[in-house]
């Protein structure tokens, strides 16, 4: 039995498995394979990658936070569209199709990382709206508008310190690219464009490059609109906060 092959094998299928495992248990593997017999080999390799594996998966402290607070914000999106389905005759005809495949998504968020998390998922919030949200679709929609465009950015933020939890940052990008088509549906839906122009952004520097350096002639409305400036924690919980 070639334990060349089967470690090959084993990356073809997870080409991230070689960091899962260091090269001195790689080492090890291959003295075992020319020192015992080759049925005992398959039981010596499963062992040692389990291991490996075990300890690959546990997610940082880092990582349980902020899939915690990104499910505090699924759960109120969830809430939300759940809430407004609920509601008799609130949502047009034209646009229930829409605002019932919005909610699937957001519970499969929701189902998504409390399974990533497993025990660690906290609990769901008590959730407090004003009483014309599922009453008046003028605030209704707006109010989706406002949550779906806070979820890209409070995505985007967290995305560094996801940096070094690889299974964990994968997770929360399948999430953040639906999240921004459904923040680009949404103002269609409103008659508004489907990218951001954020008035309150006065930097214009996107990984340390200067826009306006780069794009001369170019209005600060193009420039905010061609890069979505992310949220830090801190802020997008004080935008929840009047829902909490």
């Amino acid at each position: 039995m070639n334990l060349f092959n089967i470690i090959s094998e084993i990356e073809k299928v997870d080409p991230e498995a070689n960091e899962r495992y260091s090269f001195y248990s790689r080492r090890n593997l291959l003295k075992i394979g020319s020192n015992l017999a080759a049925a005992g080999i398959p039981a010596i390799v499963a062992s040692t990658l389990n291991k490996a594996y075990a300890q690959a998966a546990a997610p940082s402290k880092a990582a349980v936070d902020v899939l915690n607070y990104a499910l505090t914000l699924e759960y109120l999106e969830d809430e939300f569209y759940s809430r407004g389905l609920a509601a008799t005759g609130l949502i047009p005809a034209a646009d229930m199709a829409v605002i019932k495949q919005i909610s699937k998504h957001e519970a499969a968020h929701v189902a998504l990382l409390k399974g990533a998390l497993g025990t660690a998922a906290v609990a769901k919030p008590a959730f407090k709206f004003p009483a014309t949200m599922f009453t008046d679709y003028k605030t209704f929609l707006p109010t989706a508008q406002a949550l779906e465009d806070t979820g890209v950015r409070a995505y985007k933020g967290q995305a560094g310190a996801l940096i070094n939890d690889k299974a964990i940052l994968q997770t929360a990008l399948q999430i953040h690219s639906v999240e921004a088509r459904h923040a680009s549906e949404v103002r269609r839906m409103l008659g508004m464009k489907g990218w951001v122009s954020d008035t309150k952004q006065t930097t214009f520097k996107q990984g340390g490059v200067d826009l306006k350096t780069l794009n001369t002639g170019k209005s600060d409305d193009a420039l905010r609109e061609a890069f979505d400036e992310p949220l830090t924690m801190a802020e997008v919980l004080a935008i929840a906060q009047p829902f909490l």
